[in-house]
């Protein structure tokens, strides 16, 4: 076949001849305006860019008598022809018959977008996480709270001062207690109540009990030691879980009570130089506070030496502590030397006649050897005027810190002659049992526990009172 003589797309579809096409019309594709003039050019998609449409010959117009006068032309047979669009007829059905009245046609309805709120409107976080709804009550803040921001360290140490002198529940010291270990003793009630309740005690039910022990910071040592005396002579029997927490009761006072020793303060030495050291937020200065005070009700005369020069709160702090205790405070300007700032107050209480002389120092990593040399500079510098001096260094510990209070002693035992402890934030953690890894280890005298914030939150330490209330026992008075 002839290229002349290519099918067009219906001929090839049907086995059709394409008709021919003149010259000048191979080339023009007829604008298509209706139904009509489309099926006069339909487009040949399969025939390349030579044969791109076709237009079949003109026909003439079929008498009505023809009876072929309705029959398809061969070249539109099978085609998909459009009815013919019809002018829009507005709110009328298209196919409605003519017989009929128009149906009205419901126009959908546009979607009503939520309002915004308005660009003044402001919303707190309850109200956009809920979506608008009113928040509970109890996490409501009422309304006559006026909160404003605290703008100078002064400001600051002057809030902590009075929280802890006036904000005090008025509870006795063994109530203060057992809510300040309440967490530590519920942890390790629930480990015993669980493994002792309906069960025989053996060699898995005594491990289990060992690790609850290191748990709450025991001691690998200590914990062993425990669970050892809680199996003795018992292995295969019933206990109960009082049982086991009278025996754990009876073995932590026993590893407590050579450490639990008051300060003494020697009337001899005027005055009794005690210096304060520990990490970062342990609680230096709070405790210098709560020692003035008591202190001061033992009828002693008391003077303060803010030696943390490095932290503007830290001397705001302890001035407000001596103006609520009525205690002369020595200061120097931030930045000044501490180990000069310690010599001055040793020389001026001396002067003044004072009893005791608490010195605060600035809070320091242990494992950092320039600020650990700082404090046996701030040693030496005061046993130019006593060789004794410091008559007592007090280190403070973090009871949240855990295991890290090992490493704490040990490296400022270093560099300052630790003579004792004073154990803090026992009411944040629930490793308490770190003071009995501490005696254990160390034997260094225990001289208060902290329990809490208020003045009256820093005790003596009692080794009885410590073991009953830590495993969660009634307390018991001595005979």
């Amino acid at each position: 076949m002839s290229d002349d003589e290519k099918p067009g797309w219906f001929g090839r579809l049907f086995g059709r001849k394409a008709p021919e096409l003149k010259p000048s019309e191979e080339s023009v594709l007829p604008e298509p305006t209706s139904p009509a003039s489309e099926s006069e050019g339909v487009p040949d998609f399969a025939t390349g860019a030579e044969d791109v449409s076709h237009v079949p010959p003109p026909v003439s117009e079929p008498s009505p008598d023809d009876p072929n006068k309705n029959r398809i032309p061969d070249e539109i047979e099978g085609a998909d022809l459009q009815p013919e669009p019809q002018p829009p007829v507005e709110d009328v059905a298209f196919d409605a018959p003519s017989d009929e009245a128009p149906e009205p046609v419901p126009e959908p309805e546009p979607a009503i977008p939520e309002p915004a709120a308005a660009p003044t409107e402001k919303r707190n976080w309850w109200s956009r996480v809920t979506g608008g709804e009113t928040p509970p009550a109890e996490l409501t803040a009422p309304a006559e709270v006026d909160i404003q921001p605290v703008d100078s360290a002064a400001a600051l140490a002057s809030d902590a001062v009075q929280g802890a002198v006036e904000g005090t529940e008025k509870r006795g010291w063994w109530s203060r207690l057992t809510g300040g270990l309440m967490r530590t003793s519920t942890a390790l009630s629930d480990r015993v109540t669980g493994l002792f309740t309906k069960r025989k005690l053996d060699a898995t039910t005594l491990e289990d009990l060992e690790d609850a022990l290191i748990q709450a910071d025991f001691g690998v040592e200590t914990a062993t030691r425990m669970a050892e005396a809680v199996g003795k002579g018992r292995y295969e029997k019933g206990i109960s879980p009082d049982e086991v927490r009278s025996i754990l009761a009876t073995e932590i006072e026993r590893a407590l009570d050579p450490v639990a020793v008051p300060i003494t303060v020697d009337p001899a030495k005027k005055p009794y130089v005690i210096l304060t050291v520990g990490v970062n937020g342990a609680g230096k200065t709070t405790t210098i506070g709560k020692l003035a005070l008591k202190f001061k009700a033992e009828g002693r005369r008391v003077m303060l030496a803010a030696g943390d020069t490095f932290r503007a709160a830290a001397i705001e702090q302890l001035r407000v502590w001596g103006e609520r205790t009525d205690v002369p405070v020595i200061s120097r300007a931030q930045g000044s030397d501490a180990a000069g700032l310690a010599f001055d107050a040793f020389k001026e209480a001396r002067e003044a006649g004072a009893d005791v002389l608490l010195i605060d120092t600035a809070g320091r990593l242990q494992n950092k050897a320039g600020l650990m040399d700082e404090l046996e500079k701030i040693v030496r510098v005061i046993r130019k005027l006593d060789a004794e001096a410091p008559h007592a260094t007090l280190l403070v510990l973090d009871a949240t810190v855990g295991q890290n209070a090992l490493s704490q002693v040990e490296l400022f035992s270093q560099a300052a002659p630790v003579s004792g402890l004073v154990m803090t934030k026992l009411d944040g953690t629930a490793r308490g049992g770190i003071l009995v890894a501490l005696a254990a280890k160390f034997g260094l005298p225990v001289h208060f526990i902290g329990v809490g914030e208020g003045i009256e939150d820093l005790e003596p330490f009692a080794a009885r009172d410590f073991a009953r209330a830590i495993t969660g026992l009634p307390r018991e008075e001595r005979v």
